[in-house]
């Protein structure tokens, strides 16, 4: 069994394949979606996206289907920004979800230094990914970074070996958006399990993107 084969048969929530599809739905259309669907052979769920409930159901090689007919339709460069920008309009969505359920609040973090509201954040997007799916994500603070590692990742599964988890990296840098008020961080994919690393990692910068 290969590296990334023994993945397959892990799963994620329900909930978070759900709103998986939701956000590509936002981005791309339905039909969009349902023209997505059926290159990535997913037929199941052409009427009805996976159930917004707490069953861990929905498969990584779901997940891994997707990404791959996205890549297929629209070429690496079409695929990484339709990535990216569901993985933004995930969090936002997710944060709806599961916000209350971590005591993430907006009050409390309008009440915080803009580095310890970045810490805040990603340790919740990782206690979430952690709790309900088989991402087994944990992350690492440096002096200049945050590394968010991935040690069970569904994008490696049958794919080109490459560090093309586009839709993490959206979700990453909306989150570190969202704690900053709007503010800009490097977020990068640093390596990739598929080539041969022990994780799939993002290295987040702790100070905004300079803008002119």
């Amino acid at each position: 069994m290969s590296g990334t084969d023994q993945f397959r048969g892990l799963t994620y929530m329900n909930k978070i394949g759900h709103l998986f599809y939701v956000s590509l739905e936002e981005v791309m259309g339905a039909n969009g979606v349902k023209a997505l669907l059926r290159l990535a052979d997913l037929p199941d769920y052409l009427e009805s996206y996976p159930p917004s409930d707490f069953k861990r159901e929905f498969p990584f090689e779901a997940q891994a289907a997707t990404s791959q007919a996205l890549h297929t339709m629209y070429g690496p460069r079409g695929a990484r920004g339709l990535e990216m920008r569901a993985g933004r309009v995930a969090f936002n969505l997710g944060l709806r979800e599961f916000g209350p359920l971590l005591s993430v609040s907006d009050l409390a973090m309008k009440l915080m230094p803009p580095s310890m509201k970045l810490k805040i954040i990603l340790n919740a997007v990782t206690q979430v990914f952690g709790r309900f799916t088989d991402l087994n994500p944990h992350i690492r603070e440096e002096k200049t970074q945050f590394i968010y590692h991935i040690t069970q990742c569904s994008n490696c599964i049958n794919r080109e070996p490459q560090p093309h988890f586009f839709l993490a990296r959206g979700i990453l840098e909306e989150s570190a958006a969202w704690a900053s008020g709007g503010k800009r961080f490097t977020v990068e994919q640093c390596s990739c399990m598929g080539q041969g690393a022990e994780t799939c990692a993002f290295n987040i910068g702790k100070e905004p993107v300079a803008t002119e």
